[in-house]
């Protein structure tokens, strides 16, 4: 029976684990009401030579390398005034189910291939993960959640609060919601009080101490609004967005003291091979929007990063910096799984408890009551080989997987009610590294987090399991579930028996919650890193050592904004073009 409630656990477990992801559907552009997005086989071939000094009939002011959750924005903002080309590796949302609507968000990973929307990787630590591949990047695949970052983030990166308070609403009056609260989520807020986690806020945006409800990019019918639909704000005229245009490197002219960004060369949809330039203007730039993941590796590729493991690659050095790849990080999440004895209403992260212990309480329901979820087969990364995971190579046998595929179908749905309680530890000090496996930037690069390798993280997880554990045994989710009081081992065991990760599990060692963190932790998919202010760009976020090339992404930051990094990092592109073109036009830019 044991076995049997733990198989089911871990299949509910992982279905959510992978919600954030979803499959791209093909369509001509044509048929949405942005007409400046193409695919890139329709880049004119005349910029397909290079010049060193750039220019050209199909020149740009500026070339953003990344279509996603800054990368629109930014894009949008800067076409107010000057020629922008954006080019997207992945293809576009609209018209996508499992990316708009709100009930499907737990089988969006079903897709694994080559056209997904999201690429999914595992970095060293054996944490299953995923990156974005799609115009509008992480707002296409996640949870939804909108929240501001603090007031003490802003001041730390030095940004200009008046015009940070320009920028939030920008976003927010174009694709934010309020959301219907579930019932589920009202109790985890009374819960969360009675602990205190203090005062109550209410609906609101901010960061603050306590409990709160947040926002969301899915609108009232469940509708999702991601990043792509800020390019709305765009000027037709001087925007043009690539879909399929999978950019190789940026390209630089070294005749001079330092190099000089003049251009990218980027893949069609075909395979085909193409360059665009920048302008002949100094004030010109590429500026990489590629993520956390993507920049740092884009900069490898292209020759910015260490010495020896560019040489080890047989990659022409460009600059020399040891920074790059280094820092990178993750905030680690453990979950809490909490059966139901009734079907529970579907919702996804609405209430949040910020505490002054550096931890942060979520929680989502409802999400493995769909037929379609339980008997999903999910390739390579399915819950077919993360069961099979513990069991020793020899024995992962295709008679094994086939069996357990069967099993998983016979499954009623009935046996997945239920929720998690997410506990999130903000502001990780563990850091690891990003390094190329291949110089294919289309395969994934090796990325090591170092969960829990500082004691104090460790600590805050502790203190986290601690305030999930007395949630799960509080009277306000006994009546909700209508389940018995459970002791803390047993929500444990139920809970670290569910194969979320790589990392080998102690299942009978619920003694000691250290340890239950280190074997259940898995990613909120907030990492962030690997370009840090000082080391590899400047407070302007220009590259170091390099004319004409600035990063705006989540690269950047040595910790992730807020509960959740959406908001901010969209804020982020609306924010740095304000910036750009201020820089450029003067205060009164008039944008």
């Amino acid at each position: 029976m044991a076995s049997s409630v733990a198989n089911q656990l871990f299949l509910f477990f992982f279905l959510w684990l992978y919600t954030l992801s979803s499959s791209q559907a093909g369509h001509h552009y044509s048929e949405f009401r942005y007409p400046f997005i193409r695919k890139a086989s329709s880049f004119p071939s005349s910029s397909s030579s290079f010049s060193s000094s750039g220019g050209g009939d199909h020149a740009y002011d500026y070339i953003v390398v990344g279509g996603g959750t800054a990368g629109c924005p930014l894009a949008a903002t800067l076409s107010q005034r000057f020629s922008v080309l954006l080019l997207e590796r992945g293809g576009v949302p609209f018209a996508n189910a499992n990316v708009s609507f709100s009930k499907n968000f737990h089988i969006t990973l079903a897709d694994t291939s080559s056209t997904s929307a999201s690429q999914y990787f595992i970095s060293t630590d054996g944490v299953l993960n995923a990156r974005a591949r799609v115009l509008g990047g992480g707002t296409c695949i996640n949870a939804g959640f909108y929240t501001r970052a603090s007031k003490r983030f802003i001041h730390k990166v030095g940004w200009d609060a008046k015009l940070v308070n320009k920028s939030y609403p920008w976003v927010e009056k174009q694709i934010v919601h309020r959301p219907k609260v579930a019932p589920w989520q009202v109790v985890v807020r009374d819960s969360l009080l009675d602990l205190g986690v203090a005062p109550f806020n209410g609906f609101t945006y901010d960061h603050i101490y306590g409990t709160k409800f947040g926002g969301t990019i899915f609108d009232q019918f469940g509708r999702r609004q991601t990043a792509a639909e800020l390019l709305a704000s765009a000027d037709p005229r001087k925007l043009t967005v690539l879909v399929h245009a999978t950019v190789q490197k940026v390209l630089f002219d070294i005749s001079g003291k330092r190099p000089k960004a003049v251009g990218v060369l980027f893949k069609d949809e075909n395979g085909n091979q193409h360059q665009a330039f920048l302008s002949n203007s100094q004030r010109s730039e590429i500026i990489l929007s590629c993520g956390a993941i993507g920049t740092p590796q884009m900069l490898l590729l292209s020759g910015i990063g260490p010495k020896d493991e560019l040489e080890e690659k047989k990659i022409s050095v460009v600059l020399h910096n040891k920074f790059v790849g280094k820092g990178m990080a993750d905030n680690p999440m453990n979950a809490i799984f909490v059966p139901f004895k009734r079907p529970v209403q579907q919702s996804l992260i609405q209430t949040v408890g910020i505490t002054k212990m550096g931890v942060y309480i979520e929680a989502s329901s409802g999400f493995g009551q769909s037929k379609d979820s339980i008997q999903c087969h999910h390739g390579i990364m399915s819950a077919e080989i993360g069961q099979l995971s513990t069991l020793p190579p020899k024995q992962r046998t295709p008679e094994a997987i086939q069996a357990y595929i069967k099993r998983k179908k016979d499954i009623p749905h009935e046996a997945f009610k239920g929720g998690f309680i997410l506990e999130k530890i903000a502001n990780p000090i563990s850091t690891g590294q990003l390094r190329l496996i291949s110089t294919n930037v289309e395969d994934n690069p090796s990325v090591t987090f170092n969960y829990f390798k500082h004691p104090r993280d460790l600590q805050r997880c502790v203190d986290g399991i601690r305030m999930a554990t007395k949630m799960v045994q509080s009277e306000h989710f006994r009546n909700f579930t209508q389940c018995d009081k459970q002791t803390t081992d047993k929500i444990l065991n139920m809970s670290v028996s569910a194969n979320v990760n790589l990392v080998p599990k102690h299942t009978n060692d619920t003694k000691s919650l250290e340890q239950f963190c280190k074997d259940t932790v898995i990613t909120i998919w907030h990492y962030h890193g690997g370009c840090h202010v000082g080391k590899v760009v400047n407070s302007d976020y220009k590259v170091l050592g390099v004319n004409r090339l600035r990063i705006v992404d989540g690269s950047v930051f040595d910790e992730s904004p807020g509960t959740n990094p959406q908001a901010t990092v969209m804020m982020m592109g609306r924010y740095m073009g304000l910036k750009i073109l201020r820089d450029r036009l003067g205060k009164g830019a008039g944008v």
